[in-house]
């Protein structure tokens, strides 16, 4: 019998909330507490600094090497007046996590003393080993050189004891090893392309920052239920076991009361994260049970992009002082929601404006129409790029399915603003625009607003949804890093709005008025890119036959979806902006597909090893007691009169031996199809064998030991079953 099981059920009903303690009463009085942010560093800084440092966030200049040593002497003080006795510096490497290596600031001295110690050539640059990284073959393992360099846009904070400094994280022959150099890069390019359009409807617009709001979705499970499922522990996902009779069918957790554990969990994480000024605002129960998730208020991107990775972190940490195990995995339990990370974008200007709000007037609704129909015609060039961007082994479970959106890329915006753009695209005629055409349309670009005041439903099916001030990418995974999303969407939308520049310069060099330049060009974009908005539903096999019908890719796993990295309009996007090198991109093409591979290797190798050590003899044994009843039915009864009263046993021994002869001959397949594909030198080859060879046996091993699970007595399974995982918090 399964003691383990039992304990950790028994373990877990004994939890109980925890008290959270506040800091405040009121956030406001504790929020950002934890970071050297400007109102802090206009404390501990001279005006020279200050400035310096000011100018190097806002406007990217460059910080002096002098300067550099009162900030950090600054960021020292600030830090040890709160106990901190380490730095580090805290990068995105291209493992999909954060990493750190904490140092001192003690320094011993002569005489047996010892001083405490930062200066700026510590804060800009640290050395951490390059090739233990994945880098794509950028670094061999005989030149480790890489090196992490201030990144001073985002401000420097506190975890536990030690002092966090942002970083990029670069090769020595200066190729990007992370997520965030590329990101600020890209962030640099669709600035300049963005304000240089802004030009055309306000000079006082000098500055155009990408914006992103992220939505985390996550699973809760107790500590000692996860500790007793070995692929929870080591995939993150639970690769056996049956469905609960009860799930989400009853829409009963969704926005429903939240539990008193998790609530006090909830409250803890929050309370940290306002010490670190991310700005949560958000919390509710998610459609599946045990599934929760929070949100912030939206921020300028690379910040949003770093305030996410510490949540997720602290999640994990917070998670762990309330007993619970935080599951990020974009489908975690088979039949029920995945979880994903909404990232809603847009863009906003020095200004203050949401160049995606519709404004007051003809010309400011001229500009939101503007930087809606480039965005569409951007993303209707690179679909490819963009699904490229959101392809993962744990991504490929949830895509297409409980309220995921299809791996097919579209747009959704709304009947209204599909109406008007169909509008613009007819009334416009070749030659000069007549009066009559310039006011009519006018006045309907003026109604922007108030056509739009009822287009408030959402297509939660559409990957990519316009949803009244922002374009909300639905697709992106719940363990991804944001900034994979967010480098190919403003690359994409710098290169386009470069190429929309120049087209509309081009007529108004050839005789057109601006706004008649500019609408001629929208309705050029409109009619190009029909054919990536829809509006209808993306789960149905309609969708799938007219997306091919219109030419749209569909990318079913991610070794397929990764393929457009290689082509030269992958390549000329990034490496035309200034964001990724040919090399680059290739490294990171690699990277991917390892890494794929990987997961599935992992997640054949621990379902092996639960069929082997855990489902099979614990089945076994409950089989050998069948037997036996079988065999003391006949000492009593006889031969004959045994084989009618055990009638049932014998049916359920024959089941039995049935799935367990299938499980242990899938999982004999699964090794041999797994060596063979290990064999493969080439990286391309072997993530596709995994994927069409060795992935399919999951699912068939796991049906037939769900088949199982349903069998045999319920003392006898040796894994928490998902009832369980599910529905004890």
């Amino acid at each position: 019998m399964s003691t383990n099981r039992f304990k950790a059920l028994d373990e877990s009903q004994k939890r109980q909330p925890q008290i959270v303690n506040y800091p405040s009463d009121k956030i406001s009085d504790y929020y950002g507490k934890n970071v050297f942010n400007i109102s802090t560093m206009r404390s501990y800084l001279t005006e020279e600094a200050f400035k310096s440092v000011k100018k190097a966030m806002l406007e990217g200049h460059r910080i002096e090497r002098n300067i550099a040593d009162q900030i950090a002497t600054a960021m020292k003080d600030w830090a040890m007046s709160k106990k901190v006795t380490h730095y580090t510096h805290w990068f995105q490497p291209l493992t999909g996590s954060t990493a750190e290596k904490h140092d001192s600031f003690f320094k011993p001295i002569e005489d047996g003393r010892a001083i405490e110690q930062f200066e700026g050539s510590l804060l800009i640059q640290q050395e951490p080993d390059a090739s233990s990284f994945p880098n794509g073959g950028i670094r061999n393992t005989f030149e480790a050189r890489g090196y992490s360099a201030w990144d001073p846009t985002s401000p420097a904070f506190i975890m536990g004891r030690t002092l966090c400094i942002p970083t990029i994280f670069i090769s020595y022959t200066g190729e990007a090893l992370d997520y965030k150099a590329p990101l600020l890069k890209a962030l640099d390019s669709v600035d300049k392309a963005a304000t240089s359009v802004c030009q055309y409807f306000d000079k006082n617009i000098t500055r155009v920052r990408a914006t992103l709001g992220w939505e985390q979705e996550y699973f809760l499970v107790d500590t000692a239920l996860f500790k007793a499922r070995p692929d929870l522990i080591m995939s993150g996902r639970a690769l056996v076991g049956h469905s609960p009779a009860k799930g989400q069918q009853l829409d009963d957790h969704y926005f429903g009361s939240i539990p008193a554990r998790a609530t006090a969990f909830m409250q803890d994480f929050e309370n940290e994260s306002y010490l670190l000024g991310i700005p949560v605002m958000t919390r509710h129960n998610e459609v599946a049970p045990n599934q929760f998730e929070c949100a912030p208020m939206f921020e300028e991107a690379d910040i949003a992009v770093d305030h996410n990775l510490l949540l997720m972190d602290l999640l994990d940490k917070v998670a762990a002082r309330h007993h619970f195990k935080v599951l990020l995995h974009e489908k975690p339990f088979a039949g029920l929601n995945g979880s994903g990370k909404h990232n809603n974008w847009s863009l906003g200007t020095n200004t203050k404006v949401n160049l995606l709000q519709p404004g007051k007037n003809p010309k400011t609704n001229l500009r939101f129409l503007t930087f809606l129909v480039n965005t569409i015609k951007g993303i209707h060039d690179y679909a490819d790029v963009l699904r490229s961007s959101i392809a993962s082994a744990s991504n490929d479970h949830r895509l297409g399915g409980h309220e995921a959106p299809p791996a097919i890329m579209s747009i959704f915006i709304g009947s209204q603003l599909t109406e008007m753009l169909n509008k613009i695209e007819k009334s416009i005629k070749a030659g000069k625009m007549t009066p009559e055409d310039k006011t009519s349309l006018k006045l309907d670009i003026g109604k922007i607003p108030q056509i739009m005041l009822d287009n408030t439903d959402r297509n939660r099916t559409s990957p990519f949804a316009f949803t009244g001030n922002k374009f909300e990418f639905r697709a992106v995974g719940s363990t991804a890093n944001c900034s994979q999303a967010m480098i190919a969407i403003n690359t994409i939308m710098a290169k386009q709005l470069k190429t929309f520049k120049k087209a509309v310069d081009a007529r108004i060099e050839k005789g057109d008025k601006k706004d008649e330049a500019i609408l001629k060009e929208l309705q050029d974009l409109i009619k190009a890119s029909k054919k990536i908005r829809f509006e209808g539903n993306g789960y149905g096999d309609e969708w799938v036959k007219e997306a091919e019908k219109r030419g749209l890719s569909n990318f079913k796993d991610t070794p397929r979806a990764l393929t457009p990295m290689k082509t030269k309009a992958y390549i000329d996007l990034f490496e035309g902006e200034g964001v990724l090198s040919k090399r680059e991109i290739e490294a990171r093409h690699e990277i991917e597909l390892e890494g794929y591979t990987l997961k599935i290797q992992i997640e054949a190798r621990i379902l092996g090893d639960l069929c082997q050590t855990y489902i099979i003899p614990a089945v076994i044994r409950y089989q050998t007691e069948l037997l036996d009843n079988v065999r003391g039915l006949q000492d009593v009864l006889g031969s004959t009169e045994a084989k009618k009263a055990g009638k049932v046993q014998l049916e359920i021994i024959k089941e039995i031996s049935e799935h367990l002869a299938i499980i242990k001959t899938n999982v004999d397949e699964m090794v041999e199809a797994r060596k063979k594909a290990n064999t493969i030198e080439d990286t391309e080859e072997k993530a596709y064998a995994y994927c069409d060879d060795v992935k399919p046996y999951l699912e068939d091993i796991r049906y037939h030991s769900d088949k199982l699970e349903q069998l045999i007595d319920d003392s006898y399974w040796p894994l928490p079953k998902l009832r369980e995982l599910l529905f004890t918090v």
